[in-house]
């Protein structure tokens, strides 16, 4: 699965009594659970095995967080950018979890729980973040600073561009995964600064490789 054992982050103290579980599989596959103000992450690396990876790495993070499932109380929701075939696991994953339960579902952009992990730690500002997409494209995000709740200012994108004549900048990062525990702190910070979510809607930025079939034709006579 190429995972790895599920591992204590930094604490949350903006997650006050609320326990978070996060979803991602735009690149990789992150599952994170933010709970008793601590945040407990595993992943896979595996770029296809997205929905053989989710379950076993749900095991993982509510085991070591010692939280049970019904004691989640919002579920957060990568949504992109991303590949379609990817993407929509996670998505449908996090949706079919919220729903069982009662939850809300809390979208967020994958980009930006990148961006966090910079902004938050360092003396950067504007910072751009860019994602392999395939197909010699790029997924491209630019952020500036963070807002006075914490969270990452978008300036530019999400936005897909050639990768040929693609210039980059000074400060750009090309991860490897999106952080399941940076999208709890975001939601964390979110939540408890009355902020919104994005919308429950995928970021493909493209259209998917099979396309819905057509009506058939008529055949005149």
């Amino acid at each position: 699965m190429g995972g790895r054992s599920a591992a204590v982050s930094e604490a949350v103290p903006e997650l006050g009594g609320g326990v978070l579980l996060a979803i991602d599989t735009s690149v990789g596959t992150s599952v994170a659970l933010g709970a008793g103000g601590a945040v407990f992450e595993a992943v896979s690396d595996d770029p296809r095995s997205h929905a053989e990876a989710i379950g076993p790495l749900l095991d993982e993070v509510f085991r070591e967080s010692g939280a049970a499932p019904a004691e989640v109380t919002g579920v957060v929701c990568g949504i992109g950018p991303g590949p379609f075939t990817g993407l929509r696991v996670g998505i449908a994953a996090a949706q079919a979890f919220a729903l069982a339960r009662g939850l809300p579902l809390l979208p967020l952009h994958g980009h930006e729980a990148v961006a966090l992990d910079v902004l938050d730690r360092s003396a950067v500002a504007r910072l751009r973040v860019v994602q392999d997409a395939k197909r010699r494209e790029l997924f491209v995000t630019e952020y500036d600073g963070l807002d006075w709740a914490g969270v990452p200012q978008r300036v530019a994108g999400p936005s897909i561009v050639a990768r040929e004549g693609y210039e980059p900048i000074v400060n750009e990062l090309w991860p490897e995964r999106v952080p399941g525990a940076g999208l709890v702190r975001l939601a964390a910070r979110r939540l408890a600064s009355g902020r919104g979510f994005e919308p429950e809607r995928a970021v493909y930025l493209r259209a998917p490789d099979v396309a819905q079939p057509g009506a058939p034709k008529r055949v005149s006579r």
